[in-house]
């Protein structure tokens, strides 16, 4: 396991992930635990961006330069030795849906709350491909007697189609897209497993019915109790998955090779962002603990398909 130095940019938060870098360089990051979306300038300066109410949860810049956020919904708290987890339904949730954010007025509207008449149950994080259309996981949500299976959506960025491309899979989290937009990976948290499908057209996907249940081809399965959430891909296409428990990001090829794993200063690495001009440092957020903290990556971020766009 590499072990690289991290500095910890701001701290302070409850349960911060989704971190964005946006135009002028600073780091917009989700609170799930308040419900809004905050702005991190050098310093470590921390100035509110939006209120979003609900779960916050994974986000992106679109191509008009908001950014898109899945609101799982919210979450109750335990809050124990400096620690804060999600351990339940919020008592007001009602749902989650897909957010839009002004990013130069704060402004919040919802693009989608619903499926084919049934409510979003809990999406977690989101990737757009180059026509503007995005893929985002629903989580599902665990209730005391039920749980609601996840899913992949693929959604059009104007509010006027939303259709699901993969169903059902086992808490969903990650999502990205390879270099060649041909591949898309989704993270299964709770089985530890990640899966690729292959991209026909945007929106469509290859499946094989046989013998996965969800259609996808098994990347890796990582061994013991180890939880997968969001992931990043490299420009050489490996894909960076932040592991649970484990307390690392994973870095697995293309191939499902696992390549290394990279130490982080808490056990719930929950998201990752390549930022900078050359996308060779990471922003990762460390969910318990309240933090954000930054470092050299091994290699350069594959830089997302609005990043950096005005």
């Amino acid at each position: 396991m590499t072990k690289p130095d991290i500095e910890i940019i701001a701290k302070g938060f409850r349960f911060p992930e989704g971190p964005v870098e946006l135009p002028d360089g600073s780091i917009a990051v989700v609170e799930i635990g308040r419900g809004r979306i905050v702005r991190i300038r050098e310093g470590g300066k921390v100035e509110l961006l939006a209120v979003t109410h609900g779960g916050p949860n994974g986000m992106a810049l679109g191509p008009d330069g908001a950014l898109y956020v899945c609101n799982n919904g919210g979450f109750s708290w335990l809050e124990e030795e400096g620690w804060l987890r999600p351990v339940g339904l919020a008592l007001n949730y009602r749902g989650g849906m897909i957010q839009r954010v002004d990013v130069s007025t704060g402004e919040v509207t919802t693009l989608y709350d619903r499926y084919e008449g049934r409510p979003l149950s809990g999406p977690n994080d989101i990737v757009f491909d180059d026509q503007g259309g995005f893929y985002f996981t629903d989580t599902g949500r665990v209730r005391e007697f039920q749980h609601d299976h996840g899913a992949v959506f693929y959604g059009k960025v104007d509010g006027s189609a939303i259709k699901r491309v993969v169903f059902p899979l086992l808490a969903p989290n990650g999502i990205g897209l390879s270099p060649n937009l041909k591949t898309l990976y989704v993270a299964e948290m709770e089985t530890a497993r990640l899966w690729s499908y292959a991209v026909a057209e945007p929106g469509v996907l290859l499946k094989t019915p046989f013998p996965s249940q969800s259609g996808g081809e098994l990347v890796i399965g990582l061994g013991g109790f180890q939880r997968i959430d969001s992931l990043k891909i490299a420009a050489s296409g490996n894909i960076c998955v932040s592991t649970l428990v484990t307390g690392c990001i994973t870095v697995v090829s293309p191939e499902g090779e696992l390549l290394d794993q990279i130490w982080m200063p808490e056990i719930y690495p929950t998201n990752l962002a390549f930022v900078g001009a050359e996308l060779q440092d990471a922003v990762v957020t460390l969910s318990l603990t309240g933090r954000v903290g930054r470092l050299r990556w091994p290699e350069k971020g594959l830089k997302l398909q609005y990043q950096g766009a005005r």
